[in-house]
């Protein structure tokens, strides 16, 4: 059964388009591309709102900010009457090295404030999700880094990474987040560069 929502975690503005905590943004704008589908302002809830060509799937980004993520969610899933279980969150994970996808049905927060602000909003963690990993930089705090760019010799493979994960949620809408997660739990590769990896 495809999901009733998806949600994509960032930050509103054109100052953290471009930043790695943003992911979520991004792969949403490229669903809702996908389907000929065009994001619009929706100031009730404080979301960016797409309708997917299905007919039954909403995308939400929401305009609160990460750390007040899940206000906006709580609202969008009590209008229709949604479950958590029928939502799937995409966001960035610094734990994971850029162009890494993991799928979850459930889990706690790790440190993410979005996927925090979620858990207190909706009184669970029992909800599908998708991380897409933008590695971490030791250099720099974590603020620093998940706010910051991704530099000039990553764009291609976030973009692989993008593209890959735009495939894996088609996947799992249409033969469920388990199928998905069987064939995307994997880690992606520049395109044209080799890999000693099997």
């Amino acid at each position: 059964m495809p999901f009733s929502l998806i949600v994509g975690l960032g930050n509103p503005g054109r100052a953290y388009q471009e930043t790695r905590h943003n992911v979520g943004f991004m792969l949403l704008d490229r669903l809702a591309a996908a389907s000929g589908a065009c994001f619009q302002s929706s100031p009730k809830w404080q979301v960016h709102l797409a309708k997917l060509s299905d007919g039954g799937t909403r995308l939400i980004k929401p305009q609160t900010f990460m750390n007040l993520s899940g206000r906006a969610i709580r609202q969008v899933l009590a209008y229709h009457q949604w479950s958590p279980e029928q939502m799937l969150v995409v966001y960035d994970d610094a734990a994971l090295p850029l162009g890494t996808l993991r799928f979850r049905e459930k889990g706690s927060a790790a440190g993410h404030n979005g996927i925090k602000s979620i858990i207190e909003h909706l009184g669970t963690h029992a909800f599908p999700r998708l991380k897409i990993g933008i590695g971490n930089n030791l250099s720099k705090t974590l603020t620093d880094h998940v706010l910051g760019i991704f530099l000039p010799d990553e764009r291609p493979l976030l973009e692989n990474t993008l593209a890959t994960a735009l495939d894996a949620v088609q996947l799992a809408r249409s033969q469920g987040i388990a199928i998905a997660a069987n064939r995307y739990h994997l880690r992606i590769h520049p395109p044209d560069l080799p890999t000693d990896e099997p």
